[in-house]
C-alpha cells in the first residue's frame, strides 16, 4: 500500500520535531516524493521547518489537525517513533480529528488502529487505515538461501539506535542508480516501508521468523537486481535491540557499512553501556556476521558517519578523525553523498 505517493500528507509530529522521536515524519519530510502539506507539533508551530531541521522542504508547522485542514490533507501520517511504539495519550484526539475530517490514517506504531471500533466508526467510504507494522504472511524459519544470490547485499549496522541506518540505505541506493546499476532498497522498518511501499516491519514479526522474513524479501528480488541496500535495524550494542541478528542472518549480506554518531560515547538513554573504539565494534560486527566462518567473510568497507548536530568544520574534522582510527573510507552521506561509501562496496 502506497497511500503517500500521490494523496496530500498531513504529519503529526508533536514534540518530534526537535525532539528525539520524530525520525519517521523526519525522513518522510527529506525522502518522501508524497506531496507534504502540514506538519503537526505544538511546541514548534509557525517557525521554519528547514531551519529547525536541515531539510530543504518549506512546509507549514501548524498546531493541530483542525490547523492543518486548511491545507486540505487526505492522509494523516503518525510521524514518531517512541520506544515501545505506544501511542501518546494527547495524539487520540487528534487522530480522532483527522478521521472525522474525511483523512485516511498511516500508523507506523506498535498499537494497531485498523481494527479499533471507535475509530472504525469515524470512516467514510475511501478512507483507510493503514497499520504498517504487521508480519508479513507464510514466514518460515530462515535457511541462509540467500547465500546463493549473485547480487551485492549491503547491510547498514549500527552503534545505537536512529542514527541514520535508514538513510544510510536509502543514499546509497539512490547513487547506485544514478550510476545505472539495478538497485533496490529494502526496508525494514515501518519508516522505509511507508517510503517503499513493500518491506518488512521487522519488530513486528515473531523471534523465530525474524530471519526468514528478512531471507523471503532478500531472496524476492535478489535475482533481478544488481545490488540490494538492505536498511539496518537496531544494534548489537544496545541491550534492548533484537533486529540486527535476524537481519544479518536473514540477508546473509555480502558488506556491512558501519553507521554512528559522531563524538558519541555511550548508548543513548543507557550511560551505562558505553560504545568501544569503532575497531573493537568492526571486529563484533564482522564476526557475528561470518559466524567465525561458518558464512565466509563479511568486512565493514566503511564508516557512515551522522554529523548533523556538527558545524561543517566540526564535521569534517570528525570524519577525518574516523579515517584515521579505522582506516576505512568514512563520510556523512546526508550532508555530502553516498559515492565514497558506493566505491569502497563496489571494491570488496
Amino acid at each position: 500500500m502506497q497511500l503517500l505517493l500521490n494523496q496530500r500528507v498531513a504529519i503529526l509530529l508533536h514534540e518530534g520535531i526537535t525532539g528525539h522521536h520524530g525520525k519517521t515524519g523526519l525522513a518522510i519530510l527529506r525522502y518522501s516524493e508524497a506531496p507534504i502539506v502540514a506538519v503537526i507539533d505544538g511546541k514548534c508551530a509557525g517557525k521554519s521547518l528547514p531551519e529547525l531541521t536541515n531539510i530543504k522542504r518549506d512546509v507549514p508547522i501548524v498546531a493541530s489537525v483542525a490547523a492543518a485542514l486548511e491545507y486540505k490533507p487526505e492522509v494523516l501520517v503518525i510521524g514518531i517513533a517512541p520506544g515501545g511504539g505506544a501511542v501518546p495519550d494527547d495524539y487520540w484526539v487528534e487522530i480522532k480529528d483527522a478521521l472525522e475530517a474525511g483523512m485516511s490514517l498511516v500508523n507506523g506504531l506498535h498499537t494497531p488502529m485498523a481494527n479499533i471500533p471507535e475509530l472504525n466508526a469515524l470512516l467514510k467510504p475511501g478512507q483507510v487505515v493503514w497499520d504498517v507494522r504487521k508480519e508479513p504472511p507464510n514466514i518460515s524459519v530462515a535457511s541462509g538461501m540467500a547465500r546463493t544470490l549473485s547480487c551485492r547485499r549491503v547491510l547498514t549496522v549500527g552503534t545505537d539506535m536512529a542514527i541514520g541506518k535508514m538513510s544510510t540505505s536509502l543514499e546509497l541506493h539512490w547513487a547506485s542508480k544514478q550510476r545505472g546499476w539495478r538497485s533496490k532498497f529494502l526496508a525494514t522498518g515501518q519508516t522505509g516501508v511507508m517510503l517503499e511501499g513493500d518491506g518488512v516491519a521487522l519488530d513486528a514479526v515473531r523471534v523465530d521468523f525474524a530471519a526468514g522474513a528478512v531471507e523471503q524479501i532478500v531472496m524476492r528480488y535478489g535475482k533481478n537486481h544488481d545490488i540490494l541496500h538492505i536498511e539496518g535495524q537496531g544494534s548489537l550494542l544496545h541491550p534492548g535491540s533484537t533486529a540486527t541478528l535476524p537481519l544479518i542472518r536473514g540477508s546473509q549480506p555480502t558488506q556491512l557499512l558501519l553507521v554512528h554518531r559522531a563524538r558519541q560515547v555511550h548508548v543513548r538513554n543507557h550511560p551505562h553501556v558505553l560504545i568501544p573504539p569503532l575497531p573493537e565494534v568492526i571486529r563484533l560486527y564482522e564476526t557475528v556476521a561470518s559466524a567465525g566462518g561458518a558464512f565466509g567473510s563479511v568486512p565493514v568497507v566503511g564508516i557512515a558517519l551522522n554529523t548533523a548536530h556538527l558545524d561543517e568544520s566540526a564535521a569534517e574534522e570528525s570524519i577525518a578523525q574516523t579515517i584515521a582510527e579505522t582506516g576505512l573510507p568514512c563520510t556523512d552521506v546526508v550532508r555530502f553523498d553516498a559515492n565514497v561509501l558506493l566505491d569502497a562496496v563496489m571494491k570488496n
